[in-house]
């Protein structure tokens, strides 16, 4: 687009720029997906001069158009006609292509070919430019330069390239801390495993001895009896200490999940390996698979993650996801209870105070 530096000129081939530098800088225009054509319409025309027009300036209209790339011709019809019904076939027949995130990358079709479509500036950029991703390309036509920008639609893989190298990269980097954090976890398990046996182990032991001094020694079942009821006593007391330690409901999964946390913590130490630079990874890496997927979602296209970050780290990002919402939706529950009992104890006492 010709832009005269010179203020004193008036040709209708030019435009007057009042700028006070000698060349034309590259002009950036910084836009959101939600803000609609004619944001960036108000954009363009604030950096170009009117044009003249009966002797008159006025501000030039800037025009969006993007590649009809059905075969038939779109034609427009008559009023009558569409009252009518005539064409009906016609106007059933969509106006594009299918979706395929190819962008500039897809097959170059010749100008005779393309058929253009004037898009409304109220439609908002992202819908624009994801219907303009069915072609290559899109133009701008601003009014009376009678002049049409051309602009390469980016595909799918150049939109998110950055994101999926980096991606890769973090994957690479999980792969290996993954096979260290199964290793441990597995030995952890194991470990917990045969301490749960071990106590089988005792408690038959126990059994055994209470038996025979029972029914084969002459202690009899009147000295048994107070030993086995101090015993029992003495492990119900051990179990509410055990309670209060971890503050947690007093089961065998509560006690197991402590056994294997405590064993996986020694194991990660004793292996080098951070669970929080773990977890950081976990979390960015699901962040930026969640932020891909958004992105084929505006171009419509289905994106494996499984070839960017492998089968077992995709497995493994998979299921830290769901523990992490297991955890939260865990805590949710325990707040609306804790608040729901705070409000029945607040209820209880404003009755009895009104008693």
């Amino acid at each position: 687009m010709s832009v005269e530096k010179d203020k004193g000129n008036n040709s209708h081939d030019y435009g007057r720029s009042i700028s006070a530098n000698d060349e034309i800088q590259p002009l950036a225009l910084l836009i959101h997906p939600q803000q609609p054509l004619s944001y960036v319409e108000r954009l363009i025309q604030a950096e170009i001069p009117p044009v003249l027009e009966d002797g008159k300036e006025k501000i030039p209209n800037v025009y969006f158009r993007a590649e009809d790339t059905d075969q038939h011709d779109n034609k427009p019809i008559s009023r009558s006609e569409a009252r009518e019904g005539a064409k009906q076939k016609e106007r059933d027949l969509t106006h594009v292509a299918s979706y395929s995130g190819l962008g500039h990358e897809g097959p170059e079709r010749k100008g005779s070919e393309k058929n253009w479509v004037r898009w409304s500036s109220s439609t908002e950029i992202g819908d624009f430019i994801r219907d303009a991703a069915r072609g290559r390309e899109f133009a701008i036509e601003v009014e009376g330069y009678n002049f049409e920008m051309r602009v390469s639609v980016p595909s799918f893989n150049d939109r998110t390239h950055y994101m999926r190298s980096r991606l890769r990269r973090m994957s690479h980097e999980l792969n290996q801390l993954s096979q260290i954090k199964q290793e441990c976890d597995l030995l952890a398990h194991r470990a917990a495993h045969r301490l749960a046996k071990a106590g089988f182990g005792l408690l038959a032991g126990w059994w055994g001895v209470v038996y025979y001094c029972s029914f084969h020694t002459d202690a009899g079942w009147d000295l048994v009896e107070p030993v086995t009821y101090l015993a029992g006593l003495t492990t119900i007391m051990g179990g509410y200490l055990w309670f209060l330690y971890i503050s947690r409901d007093l089961s065998y999964k509560a006690a197991m999940n402590v056994t294997v946390s405590r064993r996986q913590n020694a194991l990660y130490e004793a292996r080098g390996f951070d669970i929080h630079k773990w977890e950081q990874l976990v979390g960015e890496a699901n962040a930026l698979r969640s932020e891909i997927k958004a992105i084929a979602l505006e171009y419509d296209v289905e994106w494996d993650d499984a070839k960017d970050v492998g089968e077992e780290v995709k497995e493994v990002l998979d299921d830290e996801r769901t523990k992490r919402e297991d955890r939260r939706r865990s805590s949710e529950k325990e707040e609306d209870e804790s608040l729901t009992e705070e409000k029945k104890s607040e209820d209880k006492d404003k009755k009895h105070k009104d008693s």
